[in-house]
């Protein structure tokens, strides 16, 4: 018999991961939600995403544009297959889906101080300077958000994003180009990683697959690819 190995293990409990886009605003972010029982979305200032708890039910594709309106642009994530007459597909990609490992060592960084709303600008600026992903003037209300900051700026940033049930994504990760190569992103995910272990939560991310060079070094923080996924937006019909 073949012993697990430390992502298998990290697997057990792991089935809300499947659908974490739907299992954060459903679970411990139902505060926030916004639809009924089928789809479900953020508010516009805090995240773009909207959730689809199964694309089974036929009326999915209804109920999605009876939430956001007509003629909406709309970010799906397990979206398979074609789109209703109506829609316009907009693009699309794969991503890929990490979770800690037994590998994972984590740690708290001393230079890290927690960010709030007084920072808000200055984590709008280095995310429009470094482009990690969707961010909005309030999606810092989702969870713990960190930075390191030099001479006053605010040079690299993390934090805390989907919350499905028992799980924490670590989000925003940013480094401006004048402080890159100095382990400031690494030490700010380990620090991010060891508050959420600290709640009894295990951490995740989320990566383009195009970005083989940040899934190797979440990889080499003792991070692992649990799965890949399929990423479209959409134009809802007008």
């Amino acid at each position: 018999m073949t012993p697990a190995s430390p992502l298998a293990a990290s697997h057990a409990d792991a089935t809300v991961l499947d659908n974490a886009a739907w299992h954060s605003p459903a679970g411990p972010h139902a505060s926030f939600a916004i639809g009924g029982d089928l789809v479900r979305r953020y508010p516009a200032d805090i995240a773009p995403f909207v959730a689809v708890r199964t694309w089974d039910e036929p009326g999915v594709w209804d109920a999605l544009r009876d939430l956001v309106g007509p003629g909406a642009e709309v970010g799906l994530s397990g979206c398979e297959g074609g789109i209703p007459e109506g829609w316009e597909y907009l693009g699309g990609g794969d991503g890929v889906q990490l979770v800690e490992t037994d590998a994972l060592q984590t740690r708290p960084d001393e230079e890290a101080i927690e960010l709030d709303a007084d920072d808000a600008a200055d984590m709008i600026a280095i995310v429009e300077r470094n482009q990690p992903g969707p961010f909005r003037p309030l999606t810092y209300e989702l969870g713990r958000y960190i930075g390191i900051r030099r001479e006053g700026r605010l040079v690299a940033m993390a934090g805390e994003r989907l919350h499905p049930a028992g799980w924490t994504e670590i989000s925003a990760v940013a480094v401006d180009a004048d402080h890159r190569r100095q382990g400031l992103a690494s030490r700010l995910v380990l620090d991010a990683a060891f508050h959420i272990q600290q709640r009894g939560d295990r951490a995740l991310l989320h990566a383009a697959a195009t970005n083989v060079n940040a899934i190797a070094a979440y990889e080499r923080l003792g991070f692992g690819v649990r799965r890949r996924d399929q990423f479209a937006a959409v134009r809802t019909p007008v």
